[in-house]
Order: C-alpha cells, then sequence, then structure tokens
C-alpha cells in the first residue's frame, strides 16, 4: 500500500502506521527548539538583568514568571485545539503560528531590555520612577505575549504526541521526545556561550548589547524552523484522534463546557493536578538563582555559567532514554516517579553543599546528578499524564496539564528569586542565602510524593468514560 493510502484513509485506524523511532526523533526537534529558547530566557536574560544590570531578582522573577502566569489560556488553547482546526489541522496550525509568534517576541523582549537599562544607568543604579515602572511593563507584556505564543503552540505539540501514540509506546515517545529537550538545552547553552564568549566580566554594556542581539536573533530563527521540520505532515499521516474521539465527527459538541465536564468527572484529576504543582515547583525553584549562585558563589563569567546547563542537560539526556525505555517499562510509572523525587531532593542539598566548597568542578558534578534525578521523574511523571488524557478532549486535558505545571513554574521562578533576596537578608552569607532555595525544593520532593501515592489511573479513566456517554447522552436527549 502506498503511503499516500495511509494519508487518504484516516478514518480507518488499522491504516494509521505507527510512529517509528524516526518519526520520534523528527517530533523532538520541536522540544529541542523549546530548550534553546529557555536557555535565553532563563540562562541568559536572568543573569544579565541581575548581574550585568542589577535588577532587584525579586523583580526579575516576576517579569520572567510572566510567561508562565498566561497558562490558563493553555485550557483554552487545547479546546480550541480539539473543536476548531486551522488549514484542517487539530494541532500542527496552532504549533505552526505559536512557533511564529514567540520566536518574533523574544527579540522585542531584548530591546525593551536594553530600554529599560538605558534609564536604570541614567539614574546611576535601580530606582523606583515612572519610567522604570514603564519600561519593567512594556517587558511583562512582552513576555505575556510570549508565554501565550507557548501555551498554544506546546499545548497543541502534546496533544499531537497524544494522538500519535498508544499506551504500550508512550513512555518510549516521551523519552525520545524529551530527550531532544535537553538536546536543545545543550545547543542552546553551546551556541550562546559561542556567541557570548567575547565577553568578560569587564565588558563594556554596549559590547553586551551588540552580542545578545545577535543572539536573540539567531536562535529563535532557528527554532521556528525546527517547529516547521518537526510537525510537517505527522498529524496528516499519524493522528488516531478522528479513529479514537467519540466526539470528533461532533465539533460543536466540543465546547468547552463540555471538556470542562470531562476534565472534573475524576477526583483523581484534582490529586494529580496538585502533585504536578507540587513538583513542578520543588524543580524549578533554582531556575532564576542557578546562574547568579555561579557567578556570585563560584566568581564564573556569564560565557561560563551559562554552559552549566550542559552539564545539567546531558544528565537529562541520558536519564530520558534510560527511564523511557528501561526503568519505566520495568518498574512503572508510579513507583519510577516517586524514585525520581527522592534523588532530586539528595541531589538539590548536593547543590548546596557544593557553594560551601566554591569549587565549580563540584557544582558542575553536583548539576549532572541533578539532571539525571530530574530526567527520571519527568519521563516518569509525562508518561502519567499522557494517561491521564481523554481521547475526545486530548487539547483540554493537556491544557490544564500545562497550567499546573506552567503556573507552578510561574511561582517557582518568583518563590526563587524571593527567596534569595529573604536569604541575603536574614543569613550571614550568600553560600546559605542560595542553599535555603536548594533546601526547600528538597522539601518539596517528599510533598510531592504524598500526593504522587494518592493518584489512581484506572479510577480516573472509567470516570472521564462516563463523563464523556453523558454528554453524548445529553446531546442526543
Amino acid at each position: 500500500m502506498a503511503s499516500g493510502d495511509f494519508i487518504d484513509s484516516p478514518g480507518n485506524s488499522l491504516a494509521m502506521p505507527k510512529v517509528n523511532v524516526l518519526t520520534m526523533f523528527r517530533l523532538g526537534l520541536f522540544q529541542m527548539g523549546l530548550g534553546m529558547m529557555s536557555i535565553l530566557t532563563l540562562g541568559v536574560l536572568n543573569r544579565v538583568m541581575i548581574q550585568e544590570i542589577a535588577i532587584p531578582a525579586t523583580l526579575v522573577g516576576a517579569v520572567l514568571a510572566i510567561q508562565l502566569f498566561v497558562s490558563p489560556s493553555r485550557v483554552w488553547f487545547g479546546q480550541m485545539s480539539d473543536a476548531k482546526p486551522i488549514w484542517g489541522y487539530h494541532r500542527t496550525a496552532y504549533v505552526w503560528v505559536g512557533a511564529a509568534i514567540f520566536a518574533v517576541a523574544a527579540f522585542l523582549s531584548v530591546q525593551v531590555l536594553w530600554q529599560l537599562n538605558n534609564v536604570v544607568r541614567s539614574a546611576g543604579g535601580w530606582v523606583w520612577t515612572t519610567q522604570t515602572i514603564g519600561w519593567t511593563a512594556v517587558l511583562a507584556l512582552v513576555f505575556a505575549l510570549y508565554g501565550l505564543a507557548i501555551c498554544a503552540s506546546g499545548t497543541a505539540f502534546a496533544a499531537l504526541l497524544v494522538d500519535v501514540s498508544e499506551e504500550n509506546n508512550r513512555s518510549k515517545v516521551v523519552g525520545v521526545v524529551w530527550s531532544m529537550l535537553m538536546v536543545g538545552i545543550i545547543v542552546g547553552a553551546i551556541i550562546s556561550s559561542s556567541l557570548l564568549k567575547q565577553l568578560t566580566t569587564q565588558a563594556s554594556i554596549e559590547t553586551l548589547q551588540a552580542l545578545v542581539n545577535r543572539l536573540f536573533m539567531v536562535v529563535p530563527a532557528i527554532v521556528f524552523g525546527l517547529g516547521i521540520v518537526a510537525t510537517f505532515g505527522v498529524e496528516k499521516k499519524y493522528s488516531q484522534y478522528s479513529t479514537r474521539s467519540t466526539l470528533v465527527n461532533r465539533e460543536d459538541s466540543i465546547t468547552l463546557g463540555n471538556a470542562w465536564r470531562i476534565l472534573t468527572a475524576s477526583p483523581q484529576t484534582g490529586l494529580f493536578f496538585t502533585f504536578l504543582v507540587v513538583l513542578t515547583l520543588s524543580l524549578f525553584m533554582q531556575d532564576p538563582i542557578l546562574e547568579p549562585y555561579a557567578g556570585q558563589v563560584f566568581g564564573m563569567p556569564l560565557a561560563e555559567s551559562t554552559k552549566l546547563n550542559i552539564f545539567y542537560g546531558f544528565g537529562i539526556l541520558i536519564a530520558y532514554g534510560t527511564a523511557g525505555f528501561f526503568i519505566v517499562p520495568r518498574l512503572g510509572k508510579q513507583r519510577t516517579a516517586r524514585l525520581g523525587c527522592i534523588l532530586v531532593a539528595l541531589c538539590a542539598i548536593l547543590l548546596s553543599l557544593s557553594g560551601f566548597s566554591a569549587n565549580p568542578a563540584l557544582l558542575k558534578l553536583s548539576l549532572l546528578l541533578f539532571g539525571l534525578a530530574t530526567g527520571i521523574i519527568t519521563t516518569a511523571a509525562i508518561t502519567l499524564m499522557l494517561d491521564l488524557t481523554a481521547a475526545e478532549t486530548a487539547g483540554t486535558f493537556i491544557g490544564a496539564w500545562g497550567l499546573a505545571q506552567s503556573m507552578a513554574r510561574g511561582v517557582a521562578v518568583v518563590a526563587g528569586g524571593s527567596i534569595l533576596d529573604v536569604g541575603r537578608k536574614l543569613l550571614p552569607n550568600l553560600v546559605l542565602a542560595y542553599g535555603l532555595v536548594f533546601a526547600l525544593e528538597a522539601a518539596g520532593m517528599f510533598l510531592a510524593i504524598w500526593f504522587l501515592n494518592r493518584v489512581n489511573v484506572r479510577e480516573f479513566q472509567t470516570n472521564a468514560k462516563q463523563a464523556i456517554a453523558s454528554i453524548l447522552e445529553s446531546e442526543l436527549d
């Protein structure tokens, strides 16, 4: 049978080919792009804003978190991708349009940042004035636009993974695709470090501006291209959305209200949502303070601190492949998730202790181990997340899980900067101030385990099926 027969016969589930490993890696190019973008915002901009421009860390965390606090839109974007195809596609068009917008918004954010820097320099340091408040508000709006675009493209992409995968190969899809996310972090760190290698701790702001501008032109353009290549033709050939959904031919019935009824039908939804919130909050509290930690405690320059993401990303990359293909299939998703939580807690404590030595080699080793632990817990949690998704409203469910993760990550970014500021005031040295952040991360992991132990996938699936049947019956009435 020719490949065209597969494409032209989406209604026949037997005609649908299964995604192979090569297609999984191609899909992973989109995640690779998101990894590269994360380096720009949480690996470069946060360092520039806190150390080079001397903006208060709490304010930096709040501004960077705006992109995450718009995540309630994920539920709406997910429901839209379920019910309102664009150009005949439920997922692909949302991915492409979102990628185009966040690429442009990333470049705009840097241009606004330089305007804010000019105001700060003219005032001789950070002070609250009409101009600083105004430019900070504009920067926040740009990050909000960036976040909305990430929500639209990321939610549709994750829903596409549900559409093209089966329960028995889902951990492999997650392992490969999220491995590419870490490849993106490593590649982004290498590109960023290469483009910023001319910087020294004494470099002028003009040199910094020129190099960062170039970085924010090159990387977003590459990322947009990766998004196109990753998803081109995949939905048409591999998506089983039309064969799985009992509502797909009645798209008017996939209203936001009906989607919400299915979403809230099971108490398991709330339990897993809370688990994701606590897990994500605990996992990413160190994001906004890691590079400053390297600069202020270990004396590392900007280009060198950016390279730390290579060690972290390499650890996660190893763990994704190992967990997706070997650990999760053998231990199960929930047992693997519990193991990952414990390992992350231990590694967070090790990160804290490394500051007392001020030895960059120990910091790099700690980040490598932290990456391994993060990869294990992330693979298990994402695989479990995709299982806790109803086919009829896959986009809406993915939006809800994305909402939990994004809101928690936004709170984590703000909390990381705020806790650091509090630690600086209350504790006698910087090592203890940064260590306070890592200690709270470790404590949060044990709380996440408590919620995880109460999650029941089978109960969720039963409740979701009953809710869908109820909606169909009410539509017939």
